[in-house]
């Protein structure tokens, strides 16, 4: 009796991983409003391309590289959040992710770390380009944070080098 209710257990804690998938379809609407926003930038941009001073052009131009970072950070964690955690996904044919699979949480966490500073040093470069705007607490600041984000990235990767490095080589 004890092992039934502890199989019927398990298996409906199991079952509880499909709470993650309407959530990695958030992510997929998440995806879908950077995208309208990349696309309003970029008319903006065209819109405007001859009135554009050249150091507005390129802070435009960041911002959008920045979204397409997000983007691409949405992409990654929504896909290989899904294959590791709920189930496998069947792409065949030549749109299937040559990464799909590959990507355990700990790579994950790393992925994240480095497009998180990735990201972090655009949003720096664009504050520097303003530097004559913002007050000089307000640059240590972010200097400051961005730091974090990289040291915490370094000893992100430090520590799965340490524990995990000899796991994934079997």
């Amino acid at each position: 009796m004890a092992s039934r209710s502890e199989e019927l257990f398990e298996k409906g804690l199991f079952a509880t991983r499909w709470i993650l998938a309407p959530i990695f379809l958030g992510l997929s609407l998440a995806l879908l409003a950077l995208g309208v926003k990349f696309f309003q930038a970029a008319w903006e941009v065209f819109h405007h391309l001859l009135e554009l001073e050249e150091a507005d052009l390129v802070l435009t131009v960041l911002a959008m590289i920045d979204i397409v970072l997000v983007s691409s950070l949405i992409v990654m964690v929504m896909f290989s959040g899904y294959e590791n955690f709920v189930s496998s996904i069947d792409a065949k044919g030549s749109d299937s992710l040559n990464w799909l699979g590959k990507l355990d949480a700990a790579t994950l966490k790393l992925k994240v770390a480095a497009s998180i500073v990735a990201i972090s040093s655009i949003h720096l470069l664009r504050v520097f380009m303003k530097v004559e705007e913002t007050d000089n607490d307000k640059i240590m600041w972010y200097v400051l944070v961005h730091l974090t984000f990289v040291v915490s990235a370094v000893l992100l990767g430090f520590l799965d080098k340490m524990s995990f490095a000899k796991h994934r080589e079997h």
